[in-house]
Order: structure tokens, then sequence, then C-alpha cells
């Protein structure tokens, strides 16, 4: 009994060790995803990167390969386009820094697309299995974000439903399966309105504008 109970007070005394850490940590963290999260500071991230490659490109080979890759392709989609509208000197580097932003930018995104993949799910093995005894930290820290994800669907529940019901009803069915469409669902979905958007912004360049661009879609769907 004693040994238990001191196990017990350690393994506390381990958990209340490591909410105390946990505190610092988001208050750091906080403003550090705040400007992570910024399109202008990606987008300077992707132009420094860019740089970088650029310049040690002369001294590594492999970077070397990889500026040699960007270059060719975005040589290669100034030479597609220039097919279907005139190119003139301005217009060809800016295509040409264009693409290869949007290309290294791409890159970065599903990089960092994996990476917080992999992350959240270390985490979720992390506090499911209380490794360092970190499951309450994690548990708090994913509670708190439920609640504030909550909070704006309780904030217009009638009061004559209960909150029970009303949970059920939009966000917590009673068969645990999600509230919303399966992912095949909503990724059809999405390109289908994308492509709605886009051909409306199409029609409305060839009606009211000289850039004929339903005329150089319909050329490039007949290759």
């Amino acid at each position: 009994m004693i040994s238990g109970a001191l196990v017990l007070r350690w393994r506390l005394a381990n958990i209340a060790t490591m909410g105390a850490l946990m505190g610092p940590i988001r208050l750091l963290a906080a403003p550090i995803r705040h400007i992570a999260g910024s399109r202008l500071f990606q987008l300077a991230v992707v132009i420094v990167i860019i740089l970088l490659v650029d310049y040690y490109s002369f001294d590594y080979a492999a970077l070397r390969q990889i500026s040699s890759g960007l270059q060719a392709i975005a040589d290669s989609t100034v030479r597609f386009y220039s097919t279907y509208f005139r190119v003139g000197i301005l217009t060809n580097h800016f295509l040409q820094v264009g693409v290869i932003i949007a290309l290294v930018y791409a890159v970065c995104l599903i990089i960092a697309f994996v990476l917080r993949a992999g992350l959240r799910g270390a985490i979720t093995f992390v506090g499911k299995h209380n490794v360092f005894w970190l499951r309450n930290a994690i548990a708090r820290e994913r509670g708190i974000a439920a609640y504030r994800a909550w909070l704006p669907l309780e904030r217009i529940r009638p009061n004559r439903v209960s909150q029970e019901d009303w949970e059920e009803a939009y966000a917590w069915p009673s068969d645990n399966k999600p509230p919303y469409p399966p992912l095949a669902r909503r990724l059809w979905t999405g390109i289908v309105s994308y492509l709605i958007i886009i051909l409306v912004f199409a029609f409305v360049l060839q009606a009211f504008t000289p850039l004929t661009v339903l005329s150089w879609l319909g050329r490039l769907f007949k290759m």
C-alpha cells in the first residue's frame, strides 16, 4: 500500500510538472503559430528558399539539379502558354518567376501537410499510451480546442432544444458518424465548385474584356 501510494504521488507530481511546463510552451508557441500561418510570411519563406537554392546551386550538385529542373519546368510552362496568347519580355520573366514560386510553394505545402499529419499522429500516440505522462496535458489542450470549436454552435441553440438533442443533431450523432459528407463527396463537390467559378470568371473576361479566355480553353481541350 505504501509503495502504491508513493507511485501514485510520483505520477501526480510528474503530471503537475508536465502541466506546468506545457503552459509556458503554449504561450511561446502561440505567436509562432500565428506568424507561420500568415500567407505573407509563407510567401517570404518560399522566396528565401528559392534564393538560397539558386545561390548554393553552384556549390552542390543536388541543388544544381533542383534549380535546373525548376528552370526547365518554368520554361516549358511559358512556351505552352505562349501558344495561346502573346508573351512579351516582361511577361516572360514574370511568368517564369511566378511558376517557380508556385511550384516551391506547393512542395512546401505538401511537406508541411505530411509533417503536420505525422506530428498529430505522434501526439495522439503519446496521449493514448500516456507516454511520459503527457496524457492529461494533451487532453487539456485538445479539450480547450474542442470547447472553442463547440461554443459558436452552442450560442445559437434555441432555449426549447436541449443541449443533448442539439449536439446529436448537428455535432455528434448517436451513431458516432461524422456530421459531414465522406471525403470523396467533399472532393468532388470542391472540384465542381471550382470549375464552375473558373468558367463563370472566364465568361466574364470573354464578354467584357479583350481576353478571349473561353477560346483559349476550347483550343486547350482540343489538343
